[in-house]
């Protein structure tokens, strides 16, 4: 370990606390205690020597060494304050003291110590403090003033001529005055070494971070001017920082967020306090990156300090893209889960009623089957009874054969078996089931299916399906003296089926929603028909099994056309016959289809399209 290394480590243990922290401050107080401490210990090692070669020294000298030995006291006050300017002071008085006391002893102004108050303010330069150095020029012209003064009225003691002596004297005066301004000067030199290798670690540090960050920082004006922003802007936005200076930035907001943009800006430099904003900012597409054209920025913003009078801003820009994905996507999740529960509770609703009404017959009727003896029933009354615990069977059977059906579609395991049919003899069938219950309705029921209708290749039994609850749902919602009228037609290679009827018709926002498990249009007619709405649930599922299309029209108090298009040579695709939870992977000569669920479906292609929008 060097000597200097020693003598630094003695100096910072004698610095105050408030001055270890910070480097140029440690600087600073270090090149003021080291020339006083060093000074004044040589002075006291030199006071015995002077004292063997000078014999006893008069009391003007023994005042010299003593103020010599002084800026000890300086150095010990600057250790327990840490105040720096103070101790420039004092030391400036210290040394205007000295100065004043020898020269108004050996001369006044003309004396050899008099050359020392030149030295005064350029110590005090040393505390980049104008307000020391103007207190230590003020202090060294008053002393030269009152050496001036003294002289002038006589006043100081009376010195003998001596000329060889005055000129050694003042020789020695102006060397010593010499060479303590090189030692400021070197001290000075010093410090400005130090502050500029404290700047440059700095800007180097500050450059390593703007330069590596992917935060954007900016610099603006308080109308939104960019007058600096950091590299990672080119990353950010694909374009190069020198076009988003000024309103470059500006430019690139989305339109609706400019107001937004402008008033964070604003706020935070006159309100004095950190703002946060969101915006939307547009992207150049660059290579490797998604080719969105804008993508959302976090922008935290807060006034720069000690800012020009024009209140400056500093800002940190951050990409929140994928977050607000994700929380779009969960505001989709959570609008699914809230229908989904919505759904539930309808269901629940729905079920306990459409369960509740038939079990309650069944129950009654079959009591008083068991207690006709009490009850004297005949012959005709117990067949009557039992044909209504019949109906209400079937009722019950259809209702779980829905539930069944519904739920085989969603989990990808309702089978079909395409073969050829008569679309048309289906058709007749199907109606005439129905007429007697549209009869019973006071509905008219027309059937308007050609006879050269062709055959067609699909699952007979779904089609029938699809018919029987395309035509109940328009019987049931159409009211007493309403019409319902079915028409098939071909056009191309495709079936239009078409049933129109003059019923309740759905709302516009219902309408959006028709098809959806459990749902029930409107709340008019929701308890006055019965039905689980599973009908055009299982109507969409069956004709998506087919790769057919279903298309809804309806207006409040019009009526309903629901039209569907059926593909008249169906075949199962290559992927639904190879489908692990379909029986044609293991038997593939067999044409049965599945029917994927279309929940999962829905979700991607709601995900995608977030993604995309974002």
């Amino acid at each position: 370990m060097s000597v200097l290394s020693i003598i630094r480590d003695c100096l910072d243990a004698l610095l105050h606390p408030s001055a270890r922290y910070d480097a140029l401050t440690r600087a600073r107080h270090r090149a003021f205690m080291a020339p006083r401490l060093l000074g004044s210990l040589a002075a006291f090692a030199a006071f015995p020597v002077y004292l063997a070669m000078r014999g006893a020294p008069t009391a003007i000298e023994v005042a010299a060494f003593a103020w010599l030995i002084a800026p000890i006291l300086l150095s010990w006050f600057l250790s327990r304050t840490g105040r720096y300017d103070g101790a420039h002071i004092l030391s400036s008085l210290a040394l205007a003291g000295l100065v004043m006391m020898v020269a108004a002893n050996t001369g006044g102004i003309e004396s050899f110590a008099a050359v020392g108050l030149v030295v005064v303010p350029l110590e005090a330069a040393l505390s980049a403090s104008r307000r020391v150095v103007a207190f230590a020029s003020a202090l060294a012209l008053s002393c030269a003033a009152l050496l001036i003064a003294l002289g002038h009225f006589d006043l100081l003691p009376v010195v003998e001529p001596n000329a060889a002596l005055r000129s050694l004297l003042m020789a020695v005066g102006i060397a010593a005055a010499t060479l303590y301004a090189v030692g400021l000067a070197f001290g000075s030199e010093s410090l400005a070494r130090t502050s500029v290798a404290l700047l440059s670690v700095e800007e180097d540090r500050y450059r390593l971070l703007a330069l590596n960050m992917s935060d954007v920082i900016s610099r603006h004006s308080r109308n939104g001017a960019v007058q600096f922003i950091s590299p990672a802007a080119e990353t950010m936005l694909g374009t190069s920082v020198t076009r988003l200076a000024g309103h470059g930035l500006f430019d690139r907001v989305h339109v609706a967020d400019r107001p937004a943009y402008l008033t964070a800006l604003s706020d935070a430099a006159r309100g004095g306090e950190a703002r946060s904003v969101e915006f939307r900012l547009r992207r150049d597409v660059v290579r490797g990156q998604s080719n969105s054209d804008f993508i959302w920025v976090e922008m935290r913003c807060r006034p720069l300090e000690h800012a020009s009078p024009e209140a400056e801003v500093v800002a940190v820009m951050r990409d929140v893209t994928d977050r607000k994905v994700q929380e779009h996507a969960l505001e989709l999740a959570r609008t699914a889960a809230e229908r989904a529960d919505a759904s539930k509770t309808r269901f629940l609703a729905t079920m306990s009623h459409e369960l509740r009404t038939p079990l309650n017959a069944i129950i009654g009727f079959s009591e008083m089957i068991v207690q006709e003896d009490l009850l004297m029933i005949d012959a005709a009354r117990r067949k009557e009874y039992a044909q209504l615990i019949n109906d209400s069977g079937q009722h019950l059977l259809s209702v779980v054969n829905g539930i069944l059906d519904m739920s085989k579609m969603e989990s990808g395991n309702f089978e079909i078996s395409p073969e050829p049919f008569a679309p048309r003899a289906a058709l007749l069938h199907c109606c005439n089931l129905l007429a007697l219950k549209a009869r019973d309705n006071g509905v008219d029921l027309v059937t308007r299916a050609p006879e050269d209708l062709p055959m067609m290749t699909g699952d007979p039994r779904a089609f029938k399906q699809i018919v029987l609850n395309l035509v109940a749902n328009a019987v049931k919602f159409t009211e007493r003296g309403g019409h319902v009228t079915v028409s098939a037609a071909v056009e191309g290679s495709r079936l239009m089926l078409r049933v129109t009827d003059t019923g309740v018709g759905i709302a516009p926002d219902d309408l959006k929603r028709i098809g959806d498990p459990f749902f029930q249009a409107g709340k008019t007619y929701q308890r006055k028909h019965e039905g689980t709405g599973l009908g055009l649930s299982i109507v969409k599922g069956l004709v998506g099994l087919h790769h057919g299309e279903v298309n809804v029209q309806s207006k409040v108090d019009e009526g309903t056309t629901v039209t569907v298009v059926l593909p008249l040579a169906f075949m199962p695709s290559a992927v639904e016959l190879n489908s692990p939870s379909s029986p044609s992977s293991q038997a593939p000569s067999s044409n049965v289809a599945t029917l994927k669920p279309a929940l999962r479906s829905g979700l991607q292609d709601q995900a995608h399209q977030v993604k995309k929008s974002a």
